[in-house]
C-alpha cells in the first residue's frame, strides 16, 4: 500500500531481459535503507527488491508487469520515481494506493500556467476507467487533483516542488505515462456495472 507521494527519484542502470522477464537495476539514494522482499513503487508500479549492491538495487518486472504498464519502454539512463510502502500509523499525505497499475495514457497537453504546470493525459476509455473532478488519479505513482474530467482524458495541476522532485519534468508531449485509477471510484462504477 502506497501514499502516492513521490520519496526521490531513481536512475535505471540497466535492464536484462530474462525469459519473458526484466530485471532493472535502479541507482537511488534510499537504496541502503531498502531491504531483499521489499516492496517499493517505481512510476507506480509494486515491484519487489531481489538484491542490493552499493547504491543499486534490483526488482524483477514479470509480463504481466510488462503489457499493462509502461515499463517495456523505459531504458537506461530514464528517470523513476519511487515510494516505498506506508508504515501503518503514518499520515495518509496522498490517497490510498495501491501500486497496481490499470492502464497507460499518454500525455497530450502541457501549459505553463504562472509558476504552474497544467498536464492533460489521454487513456483508452475501452477499459471502463473513468476520472471525476477533484477526485484522485495517480500518475507514475504520483497522487493528484482531477482538474478537468472527459470521457477518456483529464488534466492535474502541477506546483513546482512537485514538478522539480518528480519525473514530471521529464515528459514531452506523447510521454507513455502508469494510471492507477482511484480505488473507491474503481469499486464503485464496479457495482454500478453489476446492478445494470
Amino acid at each position: 500500500m502506497f501514499t502516492g507521494i513521490i520519496e526521490t527519484l531513481g536512475t535505471v542502470k540497466n535492464l536484462v531481459q530474462d525469459l519473458g522477464n526484466i530485471h532493472l537495476t535502479i541507482e537511488s539514494a534510499i537504496t541502503q535503507e531498502l531491504k531483499i522482499d521489499q516492496s517499493v513503487a517505481h512510476n507506480g508500479i509494486c515491484l519487489t527488491v531481489v538484491n542490493i549492491q552499493n547504491q543499486e538495487y534490483t526488482v524483477t518486472a514479470i509480463p504481466e508487469t510488462i503489457r499493462k504498464t509502461s515499463l517495456g519502454t523505459w531504458k537506461v539512463g530514464d528517470l523513476i520515481n519511487l515510494e516505498r510502502a506506508m508504515k501503518l500509523g503514518d499520515r495518509l499525505d496522498g490517497h490510498i494506493v495501491q501500486g497496481h497499475v490499470d492502464q497507460t495514457g499518454a500525455c497530450i497537453e502541457i501549459q505553463e500556467d504562472n509558476g504552474s504546470w497544467i498536464f492533460t493525459f489521454e487513456y483508452d476509455a475501452a477499459l471502463s476507467n473513468i476520472t471525476i473532478e477533484k477526485g484522485s488519479i495517480t500518475v507514475n505513482g504520483t497522487s493528484l487533483t482531477v482538474v478537468n474530467s472527459k470521457k477518456n482524458q483529464f488534466s492535474v495541476a502541477i506546483i513546482p516542488y512537485t514538478y522539480q522532485h518528480t519525473n514530471f519534468k521529464t515528459f514531452k508531449i506523447g510521454t507513455q505515462v502508469n494510471l492507477e485509477f482511484d480505488v473507491i471510484g474503481k469499486y464503485v462504477a464496479r457495482l454500478h456495472q453489476l446492478s445494470l
